[in-house]
């Protein structure tokens, strides 16, 4: 996938996902269809849970997970 390569990253840090994080994935994904999240180590245990919480926000899709980084999709309406 192309897209994911130019996709842009937000970094998630240790104060874990907040009503700020949403809303800047939300603007990010009307822009660019890929985002990359990056989480931090210390929150990267919870990530999966924070992953399922930006998803069913944004009304992304979860493209995939690889290591400490998600790439989600949501199509440009």
């Amino acid at each position: 996938m192309n897209e994911a390569l130019s996709a842009i990253t937000i970094n998630i840090g240790k104060s874990g996902v907040n009503e700020n994080v949403i809303d800047e994935v939300k603007r990010q994904l009307k822009s660019n269809e890929v985002v990359k999240l990056k989480f931090a180590r210390s929150i990267a245990k919870n990530k999966d849970d924070f992953i399922s919480d930006i998803v069913s926000a944004t009304n992304a899709e979860l493209v995939d997970v690889r290591g400490h980084v998600a790439i989600i999709y949501k199509k440009k309406s």
